[in-house]
């Protein structure tokens, strides 16, 4: 029973994968409603990705089915669904057209350094460097057709923080504001749903700002908080 319980949580982390190939065939098939949809599913393998892993401790997947590597079936989900597929929607939407196109490959080399480090998720909640959100990027510069400049400023600011090792907040593994951030998310995702097909789209996607700034801020909180600490004699 324990190994049944075990093999359906794995299932149900690669439902993500599942995710994937309907966000593969909506950026393929293109137009404003296919990528709504597309960011939809981005999302609830978002959601996916947030609670297997607490299924995964509850069911005790490495001890019950040592044989199979969870996590990396897990990383190999996220990369599509947090970096590569984000990526494909930014150029397959036009976003960055003509010769600005090319700056989509430093998020996709960056994040496959980010998922290949062996330290990028520390034991006490944190990532270190941009834990490769590119699916939140890629979400608001469509909401808000943001101009090239400010596409490729963003995009090469947050490609270089990955290989900058500084603590970035993982609150479903616990640590600092771990509370605060998941009740954050939950409302923030509720926000993000009614952008893509509610009323009041550009002022609801104003306000759902705050909840992305507030992780940013929380975080670089920390990394004073710990470089204080290094100082401090």
């Amino acid at each position: 029973m324990h190994k049944v319980f075990a093999w359906l949580v794995h299932l149900y982390t690669a439902l993500g994968l599942v995710c994937a190939a309907g966000i593969t065939v909506l950026i393929v098939r293109g137009g404003d409603d296919s990528f709504r949809l597309a960011f939809l599913l981005m999302m609830v393998a978002t959601a996916i990705d947030a609670t297997d892993g607490w299924l995964a401790r509850k069911a005790h997947v490495k001890e019950v089915l040592p044989q199979f590597d969870g996590t990396a079936l897990d990383n190999l989900i996220d990369f599509h669904t947090y970096t590569s597929l984000p990526l494909l929607l930014l150029w397959r939407a036009d976003l960055l057209p003509g010769e600005s196109a090319w700056v989509l490959l430093l998020p996709l080399l960056s994040s496959a350094y980010g998922f290949s480090q062996v330290n990028a998720k520390t034991d006490d909640g944190f990532f270190l460097g941009f834990p490769s959100y590119w699916n939140i990027v890629a979400f608001y510069l469509y909401v808000f057709h943001a101009p090239i400049w400010v596409s490729v400023l963003l995009i090469v600011t947050l490609a270089v923080l990955t290989f900058v090792p500084t603590p970035y907040l993982y609150a479903t593994r616990g640590g600092p504001f771990a509370r605060l951030i998941n009740v954050g998310a939950a409302i923030w995702f509720v926000l993000l749903g009614l952008i893509l097909f509610g009323p009041a789209q550009d002022t609801l996607a104003v306000v759902s700002l705050i909840y992305p700034l507030t992780y940013m801020a929380l975080s670089a909180a920390v990394t004073v908080r710990r470089r204080r600490a290094i100082l401090r004699p």
